[in-house]
Formats: C-alpha cells, structure tokens, sequence
C-alpha cells in the first residue's frame, strides 16, 4: 500500500496525465458549499468510512484527499488504509495550499462553464421574466417545467410551475404536454439546468416551440414578482405508455447523435470480473423513491437530472466508466447524451431494463 504527501503542482500533473484519479474534498458540507475550487467529491471525514466504498469502488484507485489545512486528510489516509486502499495520496497543506499555489486547474468542467458554451453553439432560444409575466396575464398555451429537484422546487418556484427534474423532461413530456401548440419553457434557479434541459427536448425533436426562462426564479424575483412555495404541481408518480413510447423514440436520437453504446449483462461482468482494470459505477438515474423500490445489484441511486451536471458529486473517480439503469431507457439516454458530451466514458445497460420493471432487482 503507497501512503504519501503530494504538492499542489505533483496533483496539477497528475490531473492532467490521463489516468483514473479520485479527488475526495474531505471538509464540512457547509465549507464546501459548491465545491470550488477543485471540483472534487465531498466526503467528509465522518461519513468516510460508511460511503467510500460508493465513492470509489476500485480498491487500486489513485486517491487524493484533500482538507481545509487542519490535518483531517492524515488522519483519513488511516483509516483508508485499513480499509484496503493502496494508493492513497494527502495534498500537503489541503486547499488553502492549493489556492496559495495560483493554479487553477479543475477535476471537472464546472458546470457554468459547460451550459454558457452550449447556449452559444446551440443559440438557445430563451424568454426574460417580463415576456413569461406577460404570456401568463394574456392566458396564453404555455406550461412552465421546473427542472431542480423537488425540494428546490418546494421552496420556491414560478407561480404555476411543474416540478419536472431534468432526467424527468422528455420521459414525461407527452403526459405533461399533450397539445404540440404548447409553448413549452423550462427554468431553474438560474441558468445551467435550464438550458440543458430546454435544449434536451429540442435535440429530442419534440414538436413544440421550446425555451428557457432567462435567469430562472432569481429574474422573477428581481423582477418583483412573487415566487410560490409548497408542493405546488409534482409530475404524477407513473407514466402512461403514450408517454413511455414517445420518450424511448425521442430518447434514442440523443444517444445516436451522442454515439452511446449498450452494454450486455455478460460484458458488464467481465467489465468487473477484471483484475485491476478500471473502476465501474453502476448507476441509476431514476428517481430516488423508484430507486428504493427495487434496484439492480451494486447500482448507485444518481437521479439523471442531477447527474449530468454534477457527476462529480457521486462519480469520485475522473476517468471512470459509467453504466447508466433505468426502466425505459428515456432517462438513461437523455443522462447518457449529456455525460458523452461533457466527456465521460458512458454506457447504458442494454438488458437491466426488463429487471428494474419486474422487480427482480435487489430490494434496498
């Protein structure tokens, strides 16, 4: 087992070198608020020995741990140690030596950056809050889906919003929108699930006219319009087959135009069965609840929304395949489409799907 100190520029090539690389952010989840400046998984040093297993489930992962400057990351070398880890790195001096150091070099594109990008190449279409105020005083066809999760959504929302979380869109569009003259808006608390989310359905080829709001809940507010709060309007807990039809066919032009292979059950085992090959997470991007209802084996709770923008918040090792679970394959080739794009090595597993919806799978 290889226990050492590293320095910020040793890391910065590290990042760099192509390798499978897990960098775990070991400070408080109220210090580590959205994970600047590194990007790197939180797991903070009471919850490591319980999750660590889920966070990097290749025992031969590269491993840097990282901390606020108080030590902690020794100590979590430790106990990574005795848990069977053998190649765990500590940043010497954790994150204030890091920002000290000038670099800045991300784990991961932070989102901001990526969603900016695809607005510009795809020029999505977008509405101020002004325009939306206005098309709701005319009464006009609109229907506004809230992309956050739910208890984002809960807290507060644009008056007559539908919470629709990301994955969530095209596999229950044709339920949530069954007239094609619908104009059709998707916001979020500021920019980036919007637009993936709007530009998701033009991609798809749904038929509606499609757009963002611009700024999301935070312009209606600086607009001095009212926010609600509460339940407001949930997506219904089942779909119906109209709707299952219409997001598988929708769904797999994204995964052809994303070149997103399948993988069998007997590929998925070699994957694991191979000695010190790379680390595999088995993920399911349905909701949580559908999650707890019954899930394969080994497979990771990771609801797509949320996914494809914050990968790293669940995905600890850059590098990493990913095997994406799902009952239709609506969510797994929406959540796959975005990940490919955004560089990830991803799959989806082509014969899961028949076992999530018999419950043959593992009960949680």
């Amino acid at each position: 087992m290889s226990n050492s100190i590293t320095d910020s520029i040793t890391l910065d090539q590290w990042l760099r070198d192509g390798r499978e690389i897990a960098v775990l952010d070991l400070r408080d989840d109220e210090d580590y608020g959205y994970g600047d400046p590194l990007l790197g998984a939180n797991l903070p040093l009471a919850r490591l020995e319980a999750d660590i297993a889920a966070y990097v489930p290749n025992r031969r992962a590269r491993i840097v741990l990282l901390d606020g400057g108080d030590g902690r990351s020794a100590r979590a070398a430790v106990h990574l140690s005795r848990l069977g880890y053998e190649t765990v790195h500590t940043l010497d001096g954790g994150l204030p030596a890091w920002i000290a150091s000038g670099i800045t070099t991300y784990l991961h594109q932070p989102a901001r950056f990526f969603t900016r990008d695809v607005r510009a190449a795809s020029a999505t279409p977008h509405v101020t809050a002004a325009e939306l105020h206005e098309l709701h005083q005319a009464k006009a066809d609109v229907i506004v889906l809230d992309s956050r999760t739910v208890d984002e959504y809960r807290r507060n929302h644009v008056p007559g919003s539908v919470s629709v979380p990301g994955a969530e869109l095209l596999h229950r569009f044709a339920d949530l929108v069954p007239s094609s003259d619908t104009f059709v808006l998707v916001t979020c608390a500021g920019l980036p699930r919007a637009i993936t989310g709007a530009q998701t359905l033009i991609e798809a080829g749904v038929p509606n006219r499609v757009a963002f709001l611009e700024d999301g809940t935070k312009a209606w507010r600086e607009a001095g319009l009212d926010l609600e709060t509460g339940a407001g309007r949930q997506f219904a807990p089942t779909t119906s087959e109209l709707a299952r039809l219409f997001g598988q066919q929708h769904a797999a032009a994204l995964e052809t135009k994303a070149n997103v292979p399948r993988v069998s059950a007997d590929e998925l085992t070699d994957w694991l069965a191979a000695d010190g090959g790379r680390t595999t997470y088995i993920l399911d991007v349905r909701t949580p609840e559908e999650y707890a209802a019954g899930h394969v084996a080994d497979a990771i709770s990771a609801p797509g929304g949320q996914l494809f923008l914050s990968a790293y918040k669940i995905v600890a090792v850059r590098g990493a395949r990913l095997l994406l679970v799902d009952d239709t394959g609506t969510r797994a080739g929406t959540t796959a489409y975005w990940l490919r794009r955004r560089g990830w090595d991803v799959s989806i597993h082509a014969t899961a799907q028949p076992a999530v919806r018999q419950r043959e799978a593992r009960i949680a």
